[in-house]
């Protein structure tokens, strides 16, 4: 098994060499990828990567166990129902097992971060959070990497992100804020936003001339920005409890107009993405997106966690 094994619960819990470490070997992978090369070698060869999936997943799903398997890593895929916590075993005695077992644990739970935290409780196995309510780290370090791929770095990108303050929202505000000269506006519906702690956080913790707005409303929107970014409506595992909702949220749809206005911006969207809600198919299939691209990066990205929580990198 692996010793002195790190965890990625949160981006909060990174420092900041640790997070240019992830970013930059992601940025690498891709582009080896790009030029026809390959990893290097089976830097995870021996080692066991659980994927434990309680809600649905496409992309981080697969780049897990796609990146494993191409790392080298054995796999064990487990759905929603598959363990005996349906049967009443606790939380605890489980995550107590899959320390012996596994030397990685890639968890979606979309509940509260606090499970994971304790299945971190020892160093035997490192545990990766693919998403929680709160906090969906490991799509920040996707875009992290897209961004710098897309412009050499991340210091000094000027994004605007339109639509619901959800857990994408947050590890992107936390993510951004460890870079220099960011510009992160947030335009969310009222009700809706960035919880206020994190923003009072990731404005705190911002590296030099890092600026983290939020406001309510689509007036005066940014035109000289580098990024459009928005998610969908329905975060997975969540609910909301005003029945009008859509109605909250309709002015915040990313339209051809709204992008048009921004002719140097590029489109970004973490899928999966439903077209006439948050973004017409104009924006999500036009020159200026590079969804999908961002969307291929989670796989290096993932590779690139895998590495660090095994000190493989």
């Amino acid at each position: 098994m692996t010793t002195g094994t790190r965890h990625l619960i949160s981006l909060d819990d990174l420092s900041a060499p640790a997070l240019a470490d992830i970013v930059g070997r992601g940025a690498e992978l891709a582009r080896r990828a790009a030029n026809g090369a390959g990893v290097e070698g089976p830097s995870l060869a021996g080692k066991v990567v659980g994927v434990y999936f309680r809600k649905t997943s496409t992309r981080t799903r697969i780049a897990f166990s796609s990146g494993a398997l191409r790392l080298g890593a054995g796999i064990i895929g487990y759905g929603p129902n598959d363990l005996q916590l349906e049967t009443g075993e606790s939380t605890e005695d489980t995550g107590r097992v899959f320390s012996t077992m596994l030397d990685v644990l890639v968890a979606r739970t979309a509940g509260d971060p606090a499970e994971m935290r304790a299945w971190a409780g020892q160093s035997r196995m490192a545990v990766v959070n693919a998403m929680s309510a709160e906090e969906h780290p490991t799509q920040a370090l996707a875009d992290l990497t897209t961004l710098t791929l897309q412009f050499g770095s991340v210091d000094g990108v000027r994004m605007v992100y339109v639509g619901e303050g959800n857990n994408t929202a947050v590890a992107l505000a936390l993510g951004l804020a460890r870079f220099r000269d960011v510009k992160l506006e947030l335009r969310t519906p009222a009700g809706y936003g960035v919880p206020s702690a994190v923003l009072e956080h990731a404005r705190a913790t911002a590296a030099g001339g890092t600026v983290i707005d939020e406001r309510h409303d689509l007036d005066d929107l940014p035109q000289d920005v580098d990024v459009v970014y928005t998610t969908r409506w329905q975060t997975t595992g969540s609910s909301k409890p005003d029945p009008d909702w859509r109605r909250v949220f309709a002015p915040f749809q990313v339209t051809a107009e709204l992008m048009d206005a921004r002719p140097k911006a590029v489109f970004m969207h973490d899928l999966p993405a439903h077209r006439g809600e948050e973004v017409t198919g104009a924006v999500l299939d036009g020159q200026a997106s590079i969804a999908f691209g961002q969307a291929e990066n989670k796989l290096h990205s993932a590779m690139a966690v895998l590495e660090w929580c095994t000190g493989a990198y």
